[in-house]
């Protein structure tokens, strides 16, 4: 997006408006930050459920006979290993292993992929996939024919049921199909990025504001709240799931930001397969670690990190856990300095406030409370 160029706006921009909601840049797209406030949205998702609009991100379509061949030689992860229906995390690596995007590939069949992308990197996604694309394949990017929603939290079951006509109990966790929403064709994911159970749909813009509203009523009587991108930020950092960006970029690989298991190295080939293999045999310099505030201060995103007085890295992301009522963070160190149980300090603005390395992720959902 160049400097004179506008914010895009999603087919509910006029409804968030309506609605109150706080406006804000991202990803090239102008998107609500928040509507009743971020850690009441936060807490909300995490005991009850909110409703988020994230069309922005961006819907690539590859078909054809040799689909499968593309996407292995293009992604980490096996895609021959899915089955119709299944979703799989994965990544667009360049050739020194570092990250062009992270997205999730929905397999429609063996000659047909759904891919959902970032938003900021959907037209070099695009690019990047074309440029590789020797195969007997069709690449489009469809992202202006959907809209997609997310409903996330214990009670999102319960509240996208009562206007689906297929059975979300029997949809397993990273499963999607085709289905119907209040009516209107869609694709229904059990997928997400808050860490909690939910849902993201897609379906046609011209449905937008109708679906919104009937989730937005349906959800009340459950106390569902509209939520925007500044929880869903505290969210996935609870749940300590990456951001491009942030834990990812294209000089960081899956080696350094803990994202091993979206990579097949049983594959015979895939673009920065050699760099990784590469990599692991000369050793992994920097990894990425999480951390709670022990002293007083927030660990915030860029923030340097010390060990001994000695400049150790950097934080990727970092800022208050609402439903944990801590200060949190993630970093990427030295390896070797990188153990759970080790004391770091964050330099927060003239000051080294200490912090220590604990586990991740901070915050894992009680798979029992959803109802």
């Amino acid at each position: 997006m160049t400097c004179n160029s506008l914010p895009k706006k999603t087919s509910l921009y006029r409804l968030h408006k309506e609605l109150g909601a706080k406006l804000g840049s991202f990803g090239g797209w102008s998107m609500p930050i928040e509507y009743s406030g971020i850690i009441r949205e936060h807490i909300a998702v995490r005991t009850k459920a909110g409703l988020f609009d994230v069309s922005h991100m961006g819907e690539i379509l590859i078909t054809g006979p040799e689909s499968m061949s593309l996407l292995q030689r293009i992604t980490s992860n096996d895609v021959s290993k899915l089955t119709t229906g299944q979703i799989r995390y994965a990544a667009f690596l360049n050739e020194s292993g570092g990250f062009v995007d992270d997205l999730l590939i929905h397999c429609m069949g063996h000659d047909r992929f759904f891919l959902c992308v970032n938003a900021g990197n959907k037209d070099k996604d695009f690019e990047h996939i074309c440029k590789y694309n020797s195969f007997k394949t069709k690449v489009l990017d469809v992202s202006n024919r959907y809209v997609q929603l997310a409903i996330q939290g214990p009670k999102a079951a319960n509240i996208l049921q009562s206007i689906s006509n297929v059975d979300l109990g029997a949809l397993g966790y990273y499963r999607f199909v085709h289905g119907e929403i209040d009516g209107t064709p869609s694709i229904i994911a059990r997928t997400g990025y808050t860490g909690e159970d939910g849902f993201e749909i897609y379906f046609t813009p011209d449905s937008a504001e109708r679906i919104w509203k009937k989730i937005n009523l349906l959800g009340k009587p459950y106390s569902m709240v509209c939520a925007g991108l500044g929880a869903r930020n505290t969210l996935r950092l609870e749940a300590r799931m990456a951001l491009y960006g942030h834990e990812i970029d294209e000089t960081i690989t899956p080696w350094e930001c803990g994202l091993s298991q979206i990579v097949d190295l049983d594959k015979d080939y895939f673009i920065g397969k050699e760099a990784l293999v590469r990599q692991m045999k000369d050793g992994i310099k920097k990894k990425l670690i999480g951390f709670e505030m022990t002293g007083t201060g927030i660990g915030r995103d860029g923030y340097l990190v010390f060990k001994n007085n000695r400049e150790i890295g950097w934080v990727s992301s970092g800022g208050p856990a609402p439903f944990l009522n801590k200060n949190i963070g993630l970093a990427f160190v030295e390896s070797s300095l990188g153990s759970i149980g080790n004391v770091i300090d964050i330099q927060v603005r003239q000051r080294l406030v200490p912090a220590k390395i604990i586990k991740t992720p901070f915050y894992k959902r009680d798979k029992n409370n959803n109802s």
